[in-house]
């Protein structure tokens, strides 16, 4: 019988701020704990400190870096010559490739140390280091974990190369020399040291990279030109906020649903079912989180542009959630980085079946514009979709087409960026009474006309 391997162990450090209340401050742990068990890690402690800042060498105060270091085994002495662990985690971020994930649901041993400690915050490859040598386990911030996540559930080319671009930007400043003296090199590049050569690696990588990437969005931004008439809906919000369980509900899609953060990576577009006449689609956004790390915002940029080009936006948000708020600012400030702000939007406090009739009634109050309904309930998903026509409906006009004898293979451009209300024939060809959006009739008739 195959033994399984051992479920890595982490404890979770975290620092709270000032401007930061303990309501807010455990949901940020929460989250962080939900996020290292996403990567199939157990949390088995949390040590936590108020201070005025993310400082110091170590991050934590003497006292609480001892505490930490009895619940690792370290010395919770930063010695600057002590030998450093080597990091495995880190070496999952190099492109020579990591350990595989260790398979959960293994037996726990209850005295074995933990092996990781997780930082619910940025913090420096210098206080990383300094945390390694006086816990003796390997540390994460919170970046390097949303990082990793993001790194797993790619999919797509796109969604490869944005993460592989990511990860690079992360581990280059966390590149260090080798404990062999980090000898200069011979022959070509001579005079470099190994840190060198391994960081103008990066970059090379990085150029290569990037390069790749600019042909594939190119091909994507022709796509999305060519759906520029049709009507689209993003739906975008929190990760786990249940955006892809009511994508599913909305076009019957047999989208990835998981109750994980970040389980969807990939932009997803579907059409709105049952269909309606002119077609509308949907489109699943990649999920939005506290702290994240700015280079996945940027290489996320053209994923995210699925919002931007969007007609109307879906802010989904988990009102069973008690920081649902402080999600819904998030979500609102990325859109705001990508200039999406100004698209109209509607606000859905989705999974209302676990709210008690107490609380809806407040989240009526607060939020009178806002829809309640549960992915999980066909007759709020119906409403929702008639919320979605309706809101097309308002902008739509109807006007008068006709279809040349000769070019009858146009009929079905016709019929899939308008409604055709009624149809008859003439000397010239069909002339049809049609409703849609005054761009796509526009388009429609220089189409006809041509």
């Amino acid at each position: 019988m195959e033994t399984k391997p051992p479920v890595p162990r982490a404890i979770l450090v975290g620092v709270q701020l000032p401007g930061v209340d303990d309501v807010m401050h455990a949901a940020s742990l929460g989250e962080l704990g939900r996020l290292v068990k996403t990567l199939g890690y157990e949390v088995v402690g949390t040590v936590s400190q108020k201070r005025d800042e993310i400082g110091g060498a170590t991050v934590l105060g003497k006292g609480r870096l001892e505490e930490l270091a009895e619940m690792t085994g370290g010395t919770g002495v930063v010695e600057s010559m002590a030998p450093v662990r080597k990091s495995k985690a880190r070496e999952r971020f190099d492109d020579t490739g990591g350990r595989k994930p260790a398979v959960a649901g293994a037996e726990p041993d209850p005295q074995r140390k933990p092996e990781f400690v997780i930082v619910d915050h940025e913090i420096s490859p210098s206080q990383a280091r300094n945390l390694e040598r006086a816990t003796g386990a390997q540390v994460l911030d919170r970046t390097g974990v949303i990082v990793e996540i993001f790194h797993r559930h790619a999919h797509s080319r796109e969604a490869k190369l944005q993460v592989e671009i990511a990860r690079l930007k992360y581990v280059s400043p966390r590149l260090r020399e080798s404990s062999g003296g980090g000898g200069r090199q011979q022959g070509p590049g001579a005079g470099e040291s190994d840190l060198e050569v391994d960081r103008r690696k990066v970059r090379d990588r990085l150029a290569e990279l990037k390069e790749q990437l600019e042909n594939i969005q190119r091909d994507s931004d022709e796509r999305r030109s060519a759906r520029r008439d049709q009507l689209r809906v993003a739906l975008v919000g929190y990760t786990n906020a249940g955006k892809s369980s009511l994508m599913r509900a909305l076009t019957g899609s047999e989208v990835l649903v998981e109750d994980k953060l970040f389980a969807t990576l990939d932009t997803t577009v579907r059409a709105l079912q049952p269909e309606n006449r002119p077609r509308v689609l949907i489109s699943d956004t990649v999920g939005f989180i506290k702290k994240l790390p700015h280079d996945l915002v940027a290489s996320f940029r053209s994923t995210l542009a699925e919002a931007l080009e969007a007609s109307l936006l879906l802010f989904v948000v988990d009102a069973s959630d008690p920081t649902y708020e402080s999600q819904l600012e998030v979500s609102r400030n990325v859109l705001k980085e990508i200039g999406a702000d100004t698209v109209p939007s509607r606000l859905l406090l989705n999974k209302i079946d676990r709210v008690s009739e107490e609380d809806r009634a407040a989240l009526r109050e607060k939020h009178p514009d806002a829809i309640l309904l549960s992915a999980a309930s066909p007759p709020d998903v119906a409403a929702l979709r008639e919320t979605i026509i309706a809101f097309f409906e308002a902008s739509m006009m109807e006007d008068e087409l006709v279809l040349p004898y000769a070019k009858q293979g146009l009929l079905s451009d016709v019929y899939e960026n308008a409604r055709v209300l009624s149809e008859d024939y003439d000397a010239t060809g069909r002339v049809m009474r049609v409703r849609g959006l005054p761009a796509a009739i526009a388009r429609l008739r220089r189409t006809l006309a041509g």
